[in-house]
């Protein structure tokens, strides 16, 4: 009898086990698929007080692309290790250009912003496009931009050093001058900049976007928009402004 007890004891236990490790192991593969996903698709490095409404933004001396004297101005700060960075640069980019950047109504301001659990490789590659940018122009640099974000698989560990290498030969770019730039100072300060203005105007996120009516100065006046929005979020917001 007491045996008959112990094992039905534990044919319960095993039932109870089963089932708790079948739902960590179901939660565990959703974790692996679905990495961090805030709100709206930005990945948050801290939280901070987003402001609740418009603030004062500037382009400083970031590459643009598009015509400089375009009516309204788009600030995107980003990180090239982000996802949901990488899933703008695929689906909404693409329809911004077409029908906003490419016939003068719109210019978009790349800055920086890469997240620490992203780092290194996050600011090596904000650092390597900066790099392209100085052996060229603007358009060099979104050409690097662009590269980057076709071949990173994201999360932080997307590329290598040599992969930024591959990039700078096969656009073209003199590599020895490209590796002597990777470790400029210069360039790690310039990203560090935009990671202070980032945090300056609420933006903790990325993608994070502000997007408001050209200056004279390059400063706009914008609200924050966050995370990798479908193209008629943007396109509601830009239409009010033309």
């Amino acid at each position: 009898m007491k045996n008959n007890i112990f094992v039905s004891i534990l044919a319960i236990l095993l039932v109870v086990a089963v089932f708790f490790l079948g739902s960590f192991w179901t939660k565990l593969k959703y974790l692996e698929s679905n990495p961090s996903q805030p709100q709206a698709g930005a990945q948050q490095q801290q939280q901070a007080p987003v402001p609740s409404g418009p603030v004062k933004v500037s382009i400083d001396d970031d590459p643009i692309l598009g015509d400089k004297n375009a009516p309204v101005t788009i600030i995107e700060f980003s990180d090239y290790e982000c996802p949901f960075c990488k899933r703008h640069f695929d689906d909404t980019l693409p329809q911004l250009i077409k029908e906003y950047i490419d016939i003068g109504k719109v210019k978009l301001v790349f800055r920086d912003l890469p997240l620490s659990f992203h780092d290194p490789m996050a600011t090596t590659e904000a650092i390597a496009a900066n790099c392209a940018r100085e052996q060229g122009d603007d358009s060099t640099y979104f050409k690097y931009h662009d590269e980057i974000f076709k071949r990173t698989k994201s999360n932080g560990n997307g590329l290598t050093k040599d992969d930024l290498y591959k990039i700078s030969d096969d656009l073209k770019l003199n590599t020895q001058k490209f590796k002597s730039c990777l470790d400029d100072p210069k360039q790690k300060n310039e990203v560090q900049k935009d990671l202070s203005d980032a945090g300056s105007v609420g933006a903790s996120g990325t993608p994070s976007f502000f997007i408001g009516k050209s200056t004279a100065d390059g400063t706009i006046e914008a609200v924050l928009t966050s995370g990798a929005q479908p193209f008629n979020v943007f396109k509601t917001i830009i239409d009010e402004l033309l």
